[in-house]
């Protein structure tokens, strides 16, 4: 009874502050119409006689200015709402999930939501990250675009199902357009989720979420969001506005639409301070109203659910920056990252001695199993985290293609370490000009060639003296004041932004080829969705950690070609050196004490403790 009281309290809140944000959309609209009010007054009482009269020269030239201040203000109003209304709100990039795909997962959502007594969600699409939410597509632009994703540019509009008051599954078909209640959101689930969580968490995971259905399709609260987030797209549209045209004439279309374009964007912001407490206290109540209505529901397996939420986000996290992002530099992206969430959890429950609670788990049923073809989906999602969180290409190609699991030591670790090592022996080749300019190309090699690419060579160069100490080049913070390592770690960073500025330009990657903002835009799609921009993982290295790297990667070659070390996996650490078929974890303090400090001493025991013998040379990409 407490549960259906607070859940009635929390939708009467979110409906009264929808209703205070129509209000503010109402009051807007109003003050548009007022001068085209006062026109109409005018001109009824002149052709009536009530007020002045037609040989009244000083009524005569007021109508004239009212009359014409009306239509300019009714211009500009019908300008800013074109804006709002045409603007195409954000939209996440998702992989869409069919219904055909995915039967189980369908009817456990709609299950789901009978028993919360809400609508079902109109689809379902997963994402790369740990997270559920819905989301509004009901916007024209969106269903357009989805349309000729999935139909064609040519192809003939069918006969659609109109969705009842459950979403998903009615079989009413209609050949015209009917008016009809809002359309459910789209349920978006993280898909770490579906791999790592059993069926009963996941559904008591999902519990709050399909729950905001019921607010989403109440008229007032699907109008007061389409109103702000109008707005908001039409700020962003305003914003995008005065950027210089390709036309015949960029400059004079530049200064037209500049005051223009600044003018909606200042009546939008405007608004959305009027609405923006109104806006967020709708929401809070919403999910407030959600959150009671859905303790009807798995309460409490909703709190073990919880906690393994916590627990795949840090898996996750450490499988994308550890594992992927390796591989993502080097052309490959791993198509089973959702399969490789389970391994990284498992192994991290298992360092942290957490296994004996976790093993009685894994022996249910795991979400996944609720999806026809996992491997397809799982596959889907890898390549969106790769576009997402790297800014691959759109498309696998010869330059990018997926890897498993099972080759990620050859097709990555191996390529990784030996094109490293060969970027760092071809830089200890160039000549030791100390006026170089840390953006000039790479000068030329030795006349006699280049000497043999060996580990014992980069210690060398690293623990000897300065060669010039007086060029006066500030290398302390980013590789130490000995030897070579200032001007090898600030030619690193110049060299790898110059090789991954030419992977984007020849792959079209990230948003500079022309990716469409948050909103949208005109340019190059190579987006699933076409909204989103690329959210790196990582900062850029300094060139103290990519020096670091490039010694690491130099001393894993040495140990593979005279110690037969091989190449691993640690899906918590990424690339692994294995020496008798054990991880070696301790190369990291030699290499930061040869880097850092010029001290060879514990990279020299370290060497010979494994057997690896420096003066031989190795093999590089």
């Amino acid at each position: 009874m407490r549960t259906v009281a607070g859940t009635e309290a929390g939708a009467l809140e979110a409906r009264a502050r929808a209703l205070a944000v129509l209000r503010i959309r109402s009051t807007a609209l109003a003050v548009a119409l007022l001068p085209a009010a006062a026109a109409v007054v005018l001109l009824a009482g002149s052709a009536t006689g009530s007020i002045g009269g037609s040989q009244d020269e000083g009524w005569t030239a007021l109508r004239w200015v009212v009359t014409g201040g009306a239509l300019v203000v009714l211009l500009l109003a019908a300008a800013v709402a074109a804006v709002v209304v045409r603007a195409r709100p954000a939209h996440t990039p998702t992989v869409p999930i069919a219904e055909e795909t995915a039967p189980d997962l369908y009817q456990l959502v709609r299950d789901l939501a009978d028993r919360l007594e809400v609508p079902a969600p109109s689809a379902i699409a997963l994402t790369p990250d740990c997270d559920s939410w819905l989301e509004d597509r009901t916007h024209p632009a969106h269903t357009q675009r989805r349309g000729r994703r999935d139909r064609g540019a040519l192809a003939v509009e069918e006969p659609r199902p109109v969705r009842g008051a459950r979403g998903v599954g009615a079989d009413r078909v209609v050949d015209r357009p009917e008016r009809r209640a809002p359309r459910a959101p789209v349920l978006v689930i993280g898909s770490p989720f579906l791999w790592w969580m059993r069926v009963a968490e996941l559904r008591a995971l999902l519990a709050p979420v399909v729950a905001g259905t019921g607010p989403s399709v109440h008229p007032d609260i699907a109008a007061a969001r389409r109103f702000v987030r109008g707005l908001d797209a039409a700020v962003a549209v305003a914003a995008r506005g005065g950027e210089p045209s390709s036309g015949p004439a960029p400059a004079l279309v530049a200064a037209v639409r500049r005051p223009a374009f600044g003018f909606v964007g200042w009546v939008a912001r405007l608004l959305l301070r009027g609405c923006r407490d109104q806006a967020a206290e709708m929401e809070r109540a919403v999910a407030a109203a959600a959150s009671e209505r859905a303790q009807m529901v798995d309460y409490g397996l909703r709190i073990v659910a919880q906690e393994q939420v916590g627990l795949a986000y840090a898996g996750w996290d450490r499988l994308l920056t550890r594992v992927a992002l390796p591989a993502w530099r080097m052309g490959r992206w791993p198509s089973r990252l959702d399969a490789g969430v389970v391994s990284a959890l498992t192994e991290l429950s298992r360092r942290d001695r957490l296994a004996e609670g976790f093993t009685s788990r894994l022996s249910e049923r795991p979400a996944c199993d609720l999806l026809e073809e996992p491997g397809v989906m799982d596959e889907a999602t890898s390549l969106l985290a790769a576009r997402l969180f790297h800014g691959g290409p759109a498309e696998p190609g010869p330059d990018w293609y997926p890897v498993d699991w099972g080759a990620y030591p050859e097709e990555v670790v191996d390529r990784k370490w030996r094109q490293e090592a060969a970027r760092l022996n071809r830089l200890l080749d160039e000549r030791d000009d100390a006026h170089e300019p840390v953006g000039a190309a790479p000068a030329p090699a030795r006349a006699g060639g280049p000497a043999p690419a060996t580990l014992a060579r980069v210690i060398d160069r690293l623990t000897a003296a300065p060669a010039h100490p007086a060029d006066g080049s500030d290398g302390g913070s980013d590789g130490g004041s000995h030897g070579d390592a200032p001007r090898l770690a600030a030619r690193l960073s110049v060299e790898v932004a110059r090789e991954e500025a030419a992977a984007t330009r020849v792959h079209g990657q990230g948003p500079a080829a022309g990716a469409e903002g948050p909103v949208g835009g005109s340019g190059g799609d190579p987006w699933i969705d076409g909204f989103a921009p690329a959210f790196p993982l990582q900062p850029p290295r300094t060139g103290r950690e990519l020096l670091a790297d490039h010694v690491t990667a130099m001393v894993c070659c040495a140990a593979m070609d005279t110690a037969g070390a091989a190449p691993g996996l640690d899906w918590l650490d990424g690339p692994a050196l294995l020496v008798g078929g054990r991880r070696r974890a301790d190369l990291a303090h030699p290499v930061l004490s040869l880097v850092e400090d010029g001290d060879d001493g514990p990279l020299r025991a370290w060497l010979g403790e494994v057997g690896v013998r420096p003066e031989k040379p190795v093999r590089l990409g």
